[in-house]
């Protein structure tokens, strides 16, 4: 395996425990804030919309928002399309996404406390450029 893709699963596993561990408090997982940081950023979006945005398998998604919705935290409404469901916050979500973003904002701190600024900008540029 390439050294490069190698470091990069590995970090990208070590951030994700880490994001759940700070979510803990709040009863989510990475996967669940996710789609609420979406949702509060962009509006009500289609479950089509948001597994398309996140380039996550549609089964995934419909079981992290059925999970959401057990929670209290989203609601599915019929789109124009009978078929078509689009996805909303809740009250209750949109009461404690500022607790649960500063728990984030912490976390994001203290995982990109050892770069610069400018080590940050070029990091994001290299993963950028890989896209293609």
């Amino acid at each position: 395996m390439n050294p490069l893709f190698h470091t990069f699963f590995q970090q990208y596993r070590f951030l994700i425990n880490h994001l759940n561990e700070a979510l803990k408090e709040h009863g989510l997982f990475s996967s669940q804030w996710t789609i609420l940081f979406l949702l509060n950023k962009e509006g009500p979006m289609t479950l089509t919309a948001i597994w398309k945005y996140l380039n996550v398998e549609a089964p995934t998604i419909t079981r992290t928002v059925t999970r959401l919705e057990k929670l209290g935290l989203v609601r599915r409404e019929e789109g124009v399309d009978r078929r078509e469901k689009i996805v909303h916050l809740t009250e209750s979500a949109l009461l404690m996404m500022p607790e649960v973003e500063a728990s984030v904002l912490k976390f994001e701190a203290e995982m990109t406390k050892s770069l610069t600024e400018e080590e940050t900008a070029q990091l994001i540029h290299l993963l950028n450029k890989m896209k293609g």
